[in-house]
């Protein structure tokens, strides 16, 4: 249960003064449900308002609080003309012009000759200063009523800057002190303030250097959060390793004739993570590890090897893909190395119905199947096992750790090996995946071909056609990926649309389309064609599933690849090189480039290590945007910024792991403190597996 001293914080924003339903609403989707959100939603600029010069000294365009006497007002005749009104002080006059304005409403504010402060923008104007809608105007008596200088916050449409400073007003005044979770000596080491006092300060910026992350302010309360993240997974790990696990030991005749049909070596990096998976097994804890491999770094062999260990021992195993055509395909790439072993594979998918489907469950749960590949139809509760021993779960952050966990009862302390082909930063492996061992694939297959990476402007897009005409004709297959638009899907797929009608008019029938709006059914069956040799040219949004396998496919056109990120044209491009034809990735892009975007383009063309791409990624764009966080499963930080606060998140881990080495239950002062903090950031996943108290 949540506690008690943290309800204020988790009430409905709409509980606060000023923000009614529609206010509220509007509030909620720019920060979260919660009054707790507002305090994570920090700010990005300031409003200085302490330059307070006379009239005739205010420079053009700058924001000037000026102390002035109301002179007279001068309604319009016609209702489109401003209303101005005329105010003075001993160095000259100005002139306040308001658009759409009551006149009765003005005179009570603005009552002739009374003495008044007004800031906001001055502009001079036929050698005379005005002052447009003033963002504050109040007696000279009450100057302190506003901020000298003010925060600036991200916003959204239809909600005022006025309203959302008075919303987190009121969410810090809902911020009681709490019990310090942290080390005194840490804390006194780093200079940090209480959690209270960080908060205070970081919405109250007096300057530019105080928006930096790396304040101590912001240090403080960004390692709060890092450390109820790796505590949280630290809890998780400990409740992993609590229960009992099995020891599975295969006699290896099934792995031997498999690496003996191979056409070429293991390497040494697939031979490493192999000892690593085997030891796991053979341990009598259960195996939770993440396989990092890049794009064709044979994560595929590794998942068969280790399924087979089990079949060895005389229990099933399964693999699961996030979508129909990824476990299709695994099926297909596994079924000549299942043959060769003399092994029984199947394949069960959401297309799978009726008697078809039956048989297969019937199969399953007499154990009739040694080893099943399947998408989440696997998770229905009508599967049952006869005996599951390991789950390899594929591209693991299209899945929850909920779903891991869901398979992995399936059986009887099933073993989970989660393989993923997007490499990530070291500093996210952490955050995503801390709960996990994890074992990195660094080297590609023997055979593999180099891909060339070539860079050029968009404006010579007829030149790139004619290139991709001479390579068709030389038999190879082209992916052509249309530009990312941001802000909405109907733009990707009117470029894409666009695209496809082009290429069509300039190369031919056999160019095929595929988009995220298009059936499963459809996109599938346009995969295939491409596949199957039907189709030379595929163009898509990036909808191209992770995984997809077309040797013949040679040439990777990218148009705008200024508006991806790197780890997402790194994916893309990894759609070829997979056959033996020389392969060729074309990044088109439109002038000017920003810095970051030529960073980018040039990573891209000098290395096709996916780790060290990732690295690049997260230095360039920051943790929020790489793998684009809200697809990818990644927690998306408020506090924490990884590019920024990198350092802190070893050391949380590190704290995580020696507090629970002291106090495994929390029972401690310190230990019930940090519970506070595990509510606080929402991490109650963890907390139901401590014993209450």
């Amino acid at each position: 249960m949540r506690p008690d001293i943290l309800f204020p914080l988790f009430a409905p924003v709409t509980t606060l003064k000023g923000l009614g339903p529609k206010l509220g609403k509007l509030t909620e989707k720019l920060v979260g449900p919660h009054v707790a959100d507002l305090l994570w939603h920090l700010p990005t600029g300031i409003i200085d308002r302490r330059f307070a010069p006379e009239v005739a000294n205010a420079p053009d365009n700058a924001i000037a609080t000026l102390t002035v006497r109301v002179e007279h007002h001068s309604a319009p005749m016609n209702p489109r003309h401003p209303y101005k009104v005329r105010c003075r002080d001993d160095s000259g006059e100005i002139d306040l012009v308001f658009f759409h304005a009551r006149g009765d409403w003005l005179l009570k504010q603005l009552p002739i000759g009374q003495q008044v402060v007004v800031s906001g923008k001055v502009e001079w104007f036929n050698g005379m200063p005005q002052m447009a809608h003033p963002d504050h105007i109040v007696p000279a008596d009450a100057k302190g009523e506003f901020e000298p200088v003010e925060p600036v916050y991200p916003m959204t449409a239809g909600l005022a800057s006025k309203v959302l400073r008075k919303a987190v007003a009121s969410a810090l005044a809902a911020a009681k002190d709490l019990p310090e979770w942290q080390d005194a000596a840490w804390l006194a080491r780093r200079g940090w303030p209480s959690w209270r006092a960080a908060l205070a300060t970081v919405h109250n910026p007096q300057d530019e250097a105080d928006l930096s992350g790396m304040t101590p302010p912001r240090g403080r309360l960004a390692f709060d959060e890092l450390l109820s993240n790796q505590l949280a997974l630290a809890l998780i790990r400990q409740h992993q390793r609590k229960l009992s696990g099995r020891s599975v030991v295969g006699d290896g005749r099934l792995r031997q004739r498999v690496t003996a049909a191979l056409p070429f070596a293991l390497t040494g990096a697939q031979a490493g993570a192999l000892e690593e998976i085997y030891d796991d097994m053979r341990a009598d804890r259960r195996m939770l590890r993440l396989l990092q491999g890049d794009v064709g770094s044979g994560k595929t062999v590794v998942a068969l090897l280790a399924m087979l260990n089990a079949v060895e021992a005389g229990a099933q195993a399964a693999l699961m893909a996030p979508t129909e055509i990824l476990a299709r395909q695994h099926f297909e790439t596994l079924t000549p190395l299942a043959e060769a072993a003399g092994v029984r594979l199947a394949v069960l998918t959401g297309r799978d119905k009726g008697k078809a489907r039956a048989a297969i469950h019937e199969r399953l749960a007499a154990g009739e199947i040694d080893i099943i590949v399947g998408t989440h139809a696997l998770f229905q509760e009508d599967v049952a096992f006869r005996d599951l021993a390991v789950a390899v779960i594929d591209e693991q952050h299209r899945f929850g750790v909920h779903q891991r966990l869901q398979l992995s009862s399936k059986g009887r302390a099933v073993d989970v090996l989660v393989m993923t082909a997007t490499p990530i930063p070291r500093t996210l492996t952490l955050t995503a995946y801390g709960d996990m061992d994890v074992s990195r694939l660094t080297e590609k297959p023997p055979g593999r071909k180099p891909i060339t990476t070539i860079t050029i402007p968009i404006d010579r897009l007829e030149e790139v056609i004619a290139g991709v005409q001479r390579k068709i004709a030389e038999g190879a297959r082209v992916y052509w990926v249309c530009p990312l638009v941001e802000e909405s899907e109907l733009v990707d797929l009117a470029a894409a649309t666009d695209r496809h009608a082009l290429l069509r008019g300039m190369i031919g029938e056999r160019v095929g389309l595929v988009h995220g709006k298009m059936k499963p059914t459809d996109k599938d069956a346009v995969m295939t064609a491409f596949a199957g040799g039907g189709l030379d040219v595929l163009v898509a949004t990036t909808v191209i599933e992770v995984g997809v396998n077309v040797p013949e496919a040679s040439v990777m056109v990218i148009e705008h690849a200024e508006r991806f990120g790197l780890a997402q044209l790194h994916q893309l491009r990894g759609r070829i090189g997979r056959g033996t034809a020389a392969s060729t990735c074309l990044l088109l892009y439109d002038n000017p480039l920003s810095e970051t975007s030529k960073a980018r383009l040039t990573i891209m063309k000098n290395t096709e290590d996916g780790f060290l791409i990732a690295e690049e990624d997260l230095r360039l764009r920051g943790a929020g945007e790489v793998l684009g966080t809200r697809q990818s499963g990644l927690p998306e930080f408020r506090m924490a910024d990884l590019a920024v606060h990198g350092d802190l998140l070893a050391v949380a881990r590190d704290d995580a792991r020696l507090i629970l080495d002291r106090d495994p239950e929390l029972q401690s002062e310190r230990g019930r403190a940090l519970r506070v903090l595990l509510y606080l950031f929402e991490r109650e996943q963890a907390v139901k597996y401590l014993r209450s108290g």
